[in-house]
């Protein structure tokens, strides 16, 4: 935290070259549990593109074997609704856009480290904080 009290993001970027912005804090997300798409120190975490999740994208994940609406307290995992932003895996994100059901995706918030899985155009064709 920064003396003001806020959450301080990493020292990442995102896919416009900027400074990481936050994803979400409500709920918390990230690999990190920081509300940032980060990562990390050794570029472990894959959670790293900021999506808004949609009713459509959710269930094609749980019918994929990824149930995203389940809340896992274990994992201090929530459960997602419509209009949640999330970090989600970069591999699940290509996953759903291959099948035709990507959600938009946040830019400032998504990594760039992403850029080796997946290209910046098809991100922005799914943006939502494009003008």
């Amino acid at each position: 935290m920064n003396i003001a009290g806020r959450i301080e993001g990493p020292a990442e970027f995102n896919v416009l070259g900027e400074p990481l912005e936050p994803c979400s804090t409500d709920p918390l997300t990230g690999f990190f549990r920081t509300g940032y798409c980060a990562a990390g120190p050794d570029s472990a975490a894959r959670h790293l593109v900021c999506i808004e999740a949609s009713d459509d994208f959710l269930g094609y994940s749980a019918s994929v074997g990824n149930d995203l609406s389940s809340a896992r307290p274990e994992f201090s995992f929530p459960g997602l609704r419509a209009g949640d932003r999330w970090c989600l895996v970069a591999e699940r994100w290509a996953q759903a856009f291959a099948a035709g059901k990507a959600p938009r995706v946040v830019l400032r918030s998504t990594n760039r480290a992403v850029l080796e899985l997946i290209a910046l155009k098809d991100l922005k064709a799914h943006a939502l904080d494009l003008n």
